[in-house]
C-alpha cells in the first residue's frame, strides 16, 4: 500500500503507541460488567503492554507498515502460548507444537465456558485467555490504524469491539469506561490531525479549539434543560432500568424474559398519603408520622382508624400485559376508551364496577397521589376497586381496568382515589370457579413453543394434589417462592432454547418478569385466564407519614380471573424483593409468630391485615449522633456473638466429623460426593443439574488425566444421578438405602482419586466447571 507520508516514526511514533495502549485499556473497562474479578484485567492489561512495546521497538527499526503489526502478533503468539500452553505444574521458556496445542485446547474449553455461563462469569483461567487474545488483537488493529496507516478515526472500529459484548448482552461497566474511552479516542483523533511540525499554524489552532470550546458550552447551557424535559428522553424501561436518568421514568409496555435487569432509578416517581375517610378530625390529627406502631385498619364493623397502612392499598398497577409469543411479552391496544363518573368505582369486576363506594363491602381508603418524574400515558391505580379524581383527559380502558390520558403525566400532577380494599379470604376464592372475561381465549393463550409439554409436566407435578383453580394458583405461587427451588437474581442467563419459561425453570434464577410471567403461562395450561400486571410496589413510608415510590419499585406480578372476584393478584416473586403476598394468597395468613422472634426473622411477613398487599421494607430510621448505646447492650451483643461463634464452632467440627454419616438422603449423598470431589478440584456449579456435572466431571478428567469413569464407578455415579432426580422431580421419590448411598459416593471418589492422584489440575480441566456460576 503506497502511502507518501509513510508510517510514524521517532518520538511521535513512541506517543502514538502510548496512546494506542492507553486506549486498549480503557476499551477493556467495558467488560467489568461481564467478568467478576479484577486478575484478568490485570493480565490482559500486561499483556497490552509487552505487545505495544514489542511493535513500538519494530517500528523504531523498520519504515515498513505491516512490520511492527506482524512483529507484535509473533510476540503474542509466543507469550500466549507460553503462559496458558505450559505444561502443568512447570514453566515453559521456548514454546514447542505441544505448547501451542495446549494453548488452542484452553481456548476452545474458554469458549465452553462462556457459552454456559451466567453473567457475570467467574475469572477463570479459560475466560482470562480469550479476554488476553481479543485485547491483544484490538490494540494491533488500533496500533495499525492510527501509526501504520495513519488513519486514526478507524480505530474506534477497533475500540468498539470490546464494546459489543457488554452492549449486546446488556450489561454496561458504567460511565467511567464510556469517559475514559472516548478521552483516549480523542486524543487519537488529535495525535493524527496534529502536523509533523508543532509550531506550524499554532495560533490558528488556538482559536478554532478555543471557539469550537465556546460553542460546545454554550450550546450544552442552552439546549441541556429543554432536551431533559422531552417526555421520553430518559425513559425507564422495565425489564432494563436504567442508571439515575435526568428525564422521566416510562414503564416498558414489552418485557423480553431474555433481558437482565440493569441498575434501577432512585428517582422518586409517586408520593402519596394514605387516610381513612370514616376518621373524625381529631383521629386524623391524632396520626401520622409519630406513629411509628402497628398501624390499625378502618372496617365497617369496628371503630375508625387514625391512618390506614398504604398495605391495603396494594401495588400501584399501570397496565396489563397478554400477548406472549414464547419470549416477549406485549400490550394489546384498547378498542374503545369510555368516560367515567369520577364518583363511581373502577374496577375489573363487572358486577362492582360503577357502583358507589361502599364501607359495608370492604376497607375504605383515601389515597391522595403527587407525581414526581413518571412519564407515563397509563395512570398508576390501586388493584382494588376505587374511584379516580384526576384533572385532564383520560379515559377507562373497562377491559383491562386500565386509566389512560391523552398526555403523559408530568411532574406534580396530583390526583386522589378513594380505594374499596374487599375483605377477600382464601375462603371465597375456594368456592370460586374460574372466570371467562370477555377475550377470555387471548388470556388463554400459550404459545406453541418447543418445550411446551415440558412445562405442562412440570404444572401437572406441582398441582397434582390441587381440587381447585385457586389450589392450583397456591401450589404455583408457593413453589416458586421457595428458596429451595428458586433464587431471586437480576442477571438473566444466556437463552438455552426458544422457551423463555423453560430456560428460567432450568436456571431456577430470575427477577419478577421470570417469575410473573411463568405463573402466569403455567395457570394458563390449566385454563385459568391469567395477564401479568405491571407498575410500582407501594413504597417506603417518609417521615411526614407519606409513602415514596421510587423507579426501585418497578414490579411485574400474575393476575389470574376468578368468578365474581375478577383478576385477583398472586405474587410469585420471592419475600426478600417484595414482602409478603396478599392476604388472600398468603398460606400463613392468621398465623402468629412467636413473639420472642423479630418480624424480620419469621418470613418476612408482617402480621396481615384485611388484604395486606406486597411492600417493600421501610427504611430504618436514622439514628441522632447524641444517642448513647447502654453498656448492658454491648455486653449482651458480644455474649450473643461469643455463643454464636462457639456454637458454629461446635457445629462445624461436629458436622466434619459425622460426614460419612449424614449421608442418609440422595440430597445429602450428593452433596457428600461435591464437597469430596472438591477437595480434588473437580468442581461443578449450583446451577448445574445433576446430569450435567456427570459430564463436567467426565470432561475435567479427559483434560486432566486422558482418561474417564467407567466400570462401577461411572455405574455409581448414574445411580446416584438417578437417585437425586428423584428425590426432586418425582411424585413418590422412591427409597434409596443409606448404605447404599454412602457405598457410591465411596465408589466414585475412590475412582476420582486414584485417577487424579497427586497431579497439579490444569488450566484448561480444572476449573471448567467453575465458569458456570
Amino acid at each position: 500500500m503506497n502511502r507518501p507520508q509513510g508510517p510514524e516514526q521517532g518520538l511521535r511514533a513512541v506517543v502514538g503507541s502510548a496512546l494506542c495502549v492507553a486506549a486498549t485499556w480503557a476499551s477493556l473497562l467495558a467488560l467489568g460488567g461481564l467478568v467478576v474479578g479484577r486478575r484478568w484485567f490485570v493480565v490482559a492489561c500486561v499483556a497490552v503492554l509487552l505487545v505495544g512495546a514489542a511493535a513500538a521497538a519494530a517500528r523504531a527499526l523498520t519504515r515498513v507498515w505491516w512490520a511492527p503489526t506482524a512483529v507484535g502478533a509473533a510476540v503474542a503468539a509466543v507469550g500466549v502460548a507460553l503462559r496458558y500452553g505450559a505444561p502443568p505444574g512447570r514453566p515453559q521458556f521456548l514454546p514447542d507444537p505441544g505448547a501451542f496445542r495446549r494453548a488452542w485446547a484452553l481456548a476452545r474449553e474458554g469458549v465452553a465456558v462462556v457459552n454456559d455461563s451466567f453473567v457475570p462469569m467467574p475469572d477463570v483461567r479459560p475466560g482470562e485467555m480469550l479476554v488476553v487474545v481479543g485485547a491483544i488483537g484490538v490494540l494491533l488493529l488500533v496500533d495499525l490504524a492510527v501509526l501504520g496507516l495513519r488513519v486514526p478515526a478507524v480505530a474506534g472500529l477497533a475500540l468498539l469491539a470490546l464494546w459489543v459484548p457488554a452492549i449486546v448482552l446488556g450489561f454496561p461497566a458504567g460511565a467511567a469506561p464510556v469517559f475514559w474511552t472516548g478521552v483516549v479516542y480523542l486524543a487519537l483523533l488529535a495525535f493524527g490531525a496534529a502536523p509533523q511540525h508543532a509550531h506550524a499554524g499554532r495560533r490558528r489552532r488556538i482559536a478554532t479549539t478555543g471557539a469550537g470550546a465556546g460553542l460546545l458550552a454554550t450550546v450544552a447551557l442552552v439546549a441541556g434543560p429543554p432536551l431533559m424535559d422531552v417526555p421520553g428522553w430518559a425513559s425507564v424501561r422495565l425489564p432494563q432500568l436504567g442508571a439515575a436518568p435526568v428525564g422521566p421514568l416510562e414503564l416498558s409496555d414489552q418485557l423480553d424474559l431474555r433481558e437482565s435487569l440493569g441498575a434501577r432509578s432512585a428517582q422518586e416517581v409517586l408520593r402519596y398519603r394514605v387516610t381513612d375517610p370514616t376518621a373524625g378530625p381529631d383521629e386524623a390529627a391524632e396520626g401520622g408520622a409519630d406513629d411509628t406502631g402497628p398501624v390499625p385498619t378502618a372496617s365497617a364493623s369496628g371503630p375508625a382508624a387514625r391512618a390506614v397502612d398504604a398495605r391495603l392499598v396494594g401495588p400501584f398497577r399501570a397496565f396489563t400485559l397478554a400477548s406472549f409469543d414464547g419470549r416477549t411479552w406485549d400490550r394489546v391496544e384498547p378498542e374503545e376508551l369510555r368516560e367515567w363518573d369520577r364518583s363511581l368505582l373502577l374496577s375489573s369486576d363487572p358486577e362492582v364496577a360503577g357502583t358507589v363506594p361502599d364501607a359495608a363491602a370492604g376497607t375504605l381508603a383515601e389515597v391522595d397521589v403527587v407525581v414526581g418524574t413518571l412519564g407515563e400515558r397509563r395512570l398508576p391505580v390501586s388493584t382494588h376497586p376505587r374511584t379516580v379524581q384526576v384533572p385532564g383527559v383520560w379515559g377507562w380502558d373497562a377491559e383491562r381496568d386500565e386509566v389512560v390520558g391523552e398526555d403523559a403525566t408530568d411532574a406534580d400532577l396530583a390526583y386522589s382515589m378513594l380505594v374499596q380494599v374487599p375483605e377477600l379470604t382464601a375462603d371465597e376464592l375456594r368456592a370460586a370457579p374460574v372466570g371467562r372475561p370477555r377475550d377470555a381465549d387471548l388470556y388463554t393463550a400459550v404459545p406453541e413453543t418447543e418445550h411446551r409439554e415440558d412445562v405442562e409436566r412440570v404444572v401437572a407435578e406441582i398441582t397434582a394434589e390441587a381440587q381447585t383453580p385457586y389450589a392450583q394458583a397456591m401450589a404455583l405461587q408457593g413453589w416458586f417462592r421457595s428458596a429451595t427451588n428458586f433464587a431471586y437474581d437480576t442477571r438473566v442467563p444466556p437463552a438455552r432454547t426458544s422457551d423463555a419459561v423453560w430456560d428460567f425453570l432450568e436456571s431456577r434464577r430470575g427477577y419478577c418478569v421470570q417469575f410473573a410471567t411463568a405463573m402466569t403461562v403455567m395457570a394458563r395450561m390449566l385454563d385459568i385466564p391469567a395477564r401479568v400486571g405491571v407498575g410500582f410496589l407501594p413504597g417506603e413510608r417518609a417521615e411526614d407519614g407519606t409513602y415514596v415510590v421510587t423507579g426501585r419499585l418497578a414490579h411485574a406480578w400474575p393476575e389470574l380471573y376468578f368468578e365474581g372476584q375478577g383478576w385477583v393478584r398472586f405474587e410469585p416473586t420471592p419475600a426478600s424483593q417484595t414482602g409478603a403476598p396478599p392476604a388472600w394468597a398468603d398460606p400463613f395468613t392468621g398465623v402468629q409468630a412467636p413473639s420472642t422472634i423479630p418480624e424480620e426473622f419469621a418470613g418476612g411477613r408482617a402480621t396481615p391485615g384485611p388484604a395486606a398487599g406486597a411492600t417493600a421494607p421501610a427504611a430504618p430510621a436514622p439514628a441522632t449522633q447524641d444517642e448513647g448505646v447502654p453498656w448492658q447492650a454491648v455486653a449482651l451483643t458480644v455474649a450473643l456473638g461469643v455463643l454464636v461463634l462457639g456454637g458454629a464452632a461446635t457445629l462445624l467440627v461436629m458436622s466434619r466429623r459425622g460426614r460419612r454419616a449424614l449421608a442418609t438422603t440422595p440430597e445429602h449423598a450428593w452433596s457428600t460426593l461435591r464437597r469430596e470431589l472438591a477437595r480434588l478440584d473437580v468442581e461443578w456449579s449450583d446451577a448445574t443439574t445433576p446430569r450435567g456435572a456427570l459430564h463436567d466431571v467426565q470432561r475435567t478428567l479427559v483434560l486432566r488425566t486422558e482418561s474417564t469413569l467407567d466400570g462401577a464407578a461411572l455405574t455409581a455415579f448414574e445411580r446416584l444421578v438417578a437417585a437425586v432426580e428423584g428425590s426432586r422431580y418425582a411424585p413418590a421419590p422412591p427409597a434409596v438405602d443409606p448404605a447404599e448411598l454412602d457405598g457410591w459416593v465411596a465408589t466414585v471418589r475412590g475412582r476420582v482419586a486414584e485417577l487424579v492422584g497427586d497431579r497439579p489440575p490444569a488450566g484448561a480441566g480444572a476449573r471448567s466447571a467453575r465458569g458456570r456460576s
